[in-house]
């Protein structure tokens, strides 16, 4: 299950999904409104997972399998974790390029001290760096990073990438009550973020169920309050707050698109009934799917949402 969708992104358009981590979760952090569930395997080590023929290979037959209203805007490596924990990451987007579309990477940036994740990203259209925190002590409680990490080399790391990288910036910055949505931490991430010059700085609040429950979205005030800041600043800063809509890509594979598609991104109910009548499938597959344990439904903020259950193939 190496690609789905493609799937509205409040990013990119329409984006065709790349999972390149093999389960179970592998990452380097383990942030606590993550919408794949806690991580399961935590390192900083690179290692091979799909091969990147295999990974071309995936993608060139779904986008067959697609019709033409639901061709992708990106081909985006959005993973079951970390995708520059592939040690092939760069090798794979060389050969996706072949396939006409831009390739993007949304990545936490712990990685940047490698000289080769510098190299991989280098060849990306667009990079998206998660920018949580601008002190160690937030970072720590947001993002939960492997030991083996440092806040202090992790932002000169990131200083490194982007005086070098010369395609499409954005940062993200995933805001949490009570944990990084004060004046004072908000000032000192617009502080951070303006010296990275994204071409976009987006502001997210958790509109899937996070990892940790009591990981939830700020009062309506402190995220105006974030965006006044980031504003007067002078970065070019957008809210990520709202539901991208129901209109998921899907390839005639009912089983598919709906496994390959939960894996990275649960699926709102409007959303699965969605897939389902372009599928021309009917309830009984979630039922069925369901049955095996190989979904779940998960409620969050009033509504249903269908995503992965992992924890029974391990």
């Amino acid at each position: 299950m190496i690609s789905f969708g493609p799937v509205p992104s409040r990013r990119l358009g329409k984006s065709l999904g790349i999972n390149n981590i093999i389960s179970p979760k592998t990452c380097t952090y383990d942030c606590v409104y993550c919408q794949v569930g806690k991580t399961l395997k935590k390192g900083i080590k690179r290692e091979a997972y799909f091969k990147p023929e295999v990974i071309f290979e995936k993608v060139r037959q779904h986008l067959g399998r697609l019709n033409k209203e639901s061709q992708p805007d990106y081909l985006t490596f959005v993973s079951n974790g970390e995708p520059t924990l592939d040690i092939n990451l760069g090798k794979s987007i060389l050969l996706l390029k072949k396939l006409g579309f831009p390739v993007a990477v949304i990545t936490n940036a712990s990685l940047l001290f490698d000289e080769s994740v510098r190299e991989d990203l280098f060849k990306a259209d667009w990079v998206s760096l998660k920018m949580d925190a601008a002190d160690n002590d937030t970072w720590q409680k947001v993002n939960q990073p492997d030991p083996g990490l440092d806040f202090k080399k992790h932002l000169e790391n990131v200083s490194h990438f982007i005086s070098i990288y010369k395609g499409m910036l954005g940062t993200e910055t995933m805001i949490i009550k009570g944990l990084n949505d004060s004046a004072e931490i908000f000032s000192n991430l617009a502080e951070l973020i303006k010296t990275v010059n994204p071409y976009i700085a987006y502001l997210a609040i958790p509109i899937r169920p996070p990892s940790v429950k009591t990981a939830i979205p700020p009062d309506t005030e402190m995220m105006n309050m974030a965006w006044q800041i980031f504003n007067k600043s002078g970065i070019k800063t957008e809210f990520l707050t709202g539901f991208e809509g129901i209109e998921t890509g899907f390839t005639g594979n009912i089983y598919e698109d709906i496994l390959n598609t939960t894996a990275v991104h649960p699926l709102r109910e409007d959303s699965l009934i969605n897939l389902l009548k372009h599928d021309n499938a009917d309830y009984e597959v979630v039922k069925s799917l369901i049955k095996q344990r190989l979904i779940q439904i998960t409620v969050y903020n009033g509504k249903k949402f269908y995503l992965r259950e992992y924890h029974t193939q391990f």
